[in-house]
């Protein structure tokens, strides 16, 4: 029996090098990367910030793991924690364009096995959209892979909208990841920044853009949300129900409530659990999951596919519409190209 063609959409690199730019920035925070045994140490200032393996940034090595695990294709996009939103603009758009090179070179080397999604210095919208349009025309990307949230920005800021607007007018993907996760501070054990934040900070960013007029003033921007829309999807009943009974508060940029968006949204497979990706399927259909693993990192599937694969009880087009063809719609891609 033949293997099903499988797209992970959900993966992370990082370039095998990553200089530390405190001296020439003048300031510290920024990300760099120190050989270790079995991989690499991201280091901020000197500290751990954490241990990667060697296939974070190593292709050859991703490529033989894909190949023992089924993959077909990996959507390659940065760690989150590079995303430098923090930072003044044109550092931050300096460390996107690294990342960014990289990525394409990546995807330029292995085009039928990678596609590639850049990243852009959103704290500035007009630097992001020059960085999105050189994704997307000079480097060949699909589009971008953009946080949760802009700092003190959610993502109906409507300094934002332009660059939602461009993205639109490009055709671009953009795949939303959370990161600096909502009340870490109160978060200091457990993992639970990752376990309970990141979930929560899903809701807010989907609930921002439907709430605050994003998907209804812009048909045909192309989302995906990563772990399958966090929060969001098992919340809805509550959400909309508050959209319902307190328009005053909800109804004030919208005049739909967000579950009248569900066909606008993607979200990968990454739940962990064979029930709630049922009730994903049941809520949002397979043409609106993808394959996702948050490849490398242990709090991703280990064995990409694999979930999607056990509800035996679909039918085999809806499996295989989550393995890959979902991914090829929101890439804007055939599968003929990875052929």
């Amino acid at each position: 029996m033949s293997t099903p063609f499988r797209i992970d959409l959900h993966t992370h690199i990082l370039p095998p090098r990553l200089p530390d730019v405190r001296e020439r920035f003048g300031y510290g925070g920024f990300v760099s990367l120190e050989p270790a045994e079995g991989g690499a140490r991201m280091v901020v200032d000197g500290s751990l910030f954490r241990d990667v393996p060697a296939t974070t940034f190593d292709a050859t090595r991703r490529l033989e793991e894909c190949d023992r695990k089924g993959v077909a294709v990996q959507v390659l996009s940065t760690v989150p924690v590079m995303f430098c939103y923090w930072a003044e603009a044109e550092h931050a758009l300096e460390v996107a364009r690294l990342l960014n090179d990289h990525i394409a070179e990546t995807v330029h080397a292995s085009p039928k096995r990678f596609a590639g999604l850049g990243t852009v210095p959103l704290q500035d919208p007009d630097l992001a959209i020059g960085e999105l349009e050189r994704c997307v025309g000079e480097l060949g990307l699909a589009g971008v892979e953009i946080g949760t949230h802009v700092n003190a920005w959610n993502l109906d800021q409507e300094e934002l909208f332009p660059f939602f607007r461009r993205a639109r007018d490009l055709g671009a993907a953009v795949f939303v990841h959370p990161w600096d996760m909502l009340g870490s501070e109160r978060m200091k054990r457990y993992w639970l920044p990752w376990l309970v934040g990141m979930p929560a900070e899903l809701s807010l960013a989907i609930c921002s853009l439907a709430m605050g007029g994003v998907l209804e003033r812009l048909p045909g921007l192309r989302l995906a949300f990563a772990h399958g829309g966090g929060a969001f999807p098992f919340t809805l009943g509550r959400i909309d129900h508050g959209y319902r009974v307190r328009p005053d508060l909800c109804a004030l940029d919208s005049p739909r409530p967000p579950g009248a968006y569900l066909d606008r949204l993607v979200v990968d497979s990454l739940v962990h659990d064979p029930e709630a990706l049922r009730f994903l399927v049941r809520l949002l259909g397979p043409e609106r999951i993808a394959l996702g693993s948050d490849y490398p990192f242990p709090l991703g599937e280990e064995d990409p596919g694999r979930l999607i694969e056990s509800l035996a009880e679909l039918p085999a087009a809806a499996r295989e519409r989550m393995l890959s063809g979902t991914a090829l719609e929101f890439l804007g891609r055939r599968r003929e190209e990875f052929a």
